[in-house]
């Protein structure tokens, strides 16, 4: 699965990538940050296509909340599990939160992602930064709610605007990175263009719709690096953004679990 990305673009550079989009003074907001986290619910910028059919960007919350959802302090431990979404389920379940939610499609705009590599003997995980080579800003499809919830503070109800993320079975090349945990052998659908631009088109055929879900991009259109320890509290020791290249002694390849000494 998918927890951890980063966004250290413009979001007036989503206008490049769609030059309809209609322009609002969210794109002006400075938004950047090397290391956005999931489970901390942020708000995030997701470009979709609203009621009349323009294509927007908007701020919506991390982490689904459905919207049959009445009370959010019962619902705060089930959020979790509503990060991600799995691409095998939102056509072919009919009983899962994703089916019903299928044509709210919407695209989160990227600079990069995270990924966490186990190594047999190492106590923790390696993180790796990934980021495709001739795309600057990617996007990935999600999937968003809208929710009628009483405000914690005040009570009044008012409307929550949630997003999950799709993912899919892991390449070769992401398999050997998330390849620990529950969730390994997993992978963010990462979308060329045309193929993000279809996600949020009006009306999608369900053809094209398994298309996209489908889409595996090549190992060899992506980059990647290991990077330093990115949930840590701790700073990096040379203070440098998390998305920058960080050697790990010893290291293993790639397709290796096992390292040639201990860990440092």
């Amino acid at each position: 699965m998918c927890y951890d990305i980063s966004f250290t673009a413009k979001l007036k550079d989503l206008t490049s990538y769609f030059p309809d989009l209609v322009d609002s003074p969210q794109l002006e907001l400075d938004f950047e940050s090397d290391h956005i986290i999931a489970h901390r619910y942020p708000e995030y910028p997701i470009v979709r296509r609203n009621h009349e059919g323009s294509i927007v960007m908007e701020h919506f919350e991390w982490g689904v909340i459905p919207f049959y959802v009445k009370d959010e302090n019962k619902f705060i431990r089930q959020r979790a599990s509503m990060l991600n979404a799995r691409a095998e389920r939102i056509l072919d379940d009919p009983k899962s939160v994703w089916n019903k939610i299928k044509n709210r499609r919407c695209l989160i705009p990227v600079t990069g992602i995270f990924e966490h590599r186990g190594i047999v003997g190492w106590k923790n995980k390696v993180p790796y930064f990934i980021t495709l080579k001739d795309q600057p800003v990617f996007f990935l499809p999600g999937l968003y709610a809208t929710a009628d919830l009483p405000d914690m503070e005040t009570g009044e109800v008012v409307k929550r605007y949630t997003f999950t993320l799709v993912t899919r079975a892991a390449n070769p090349l992401l398999a050997n990175i998330h390849n620990d945990g529950e969730h390994r052998y997993r992978m963010p659908i990462f979308l060329p263009l045309d193929l993000a631009k279809g996600w949020i088109e009006p009306e999608l055929p369900e053809k094209e719709y398994r298309e996209i879900l489908g889409y595996e991009m090549t190992p060899e259109s992506m980059n990647y690096i290991p990077v330093w320890t990115i949930r840590s509290p701790k700073p990096r020791p040379d203070g440098k953004l998390k998305t920058e290249y960080w050697e790990w002694k010893n290291l293993p390849p790639l397709g290796e679990k096992n390292p040639p000494e201990k860990e440092p």
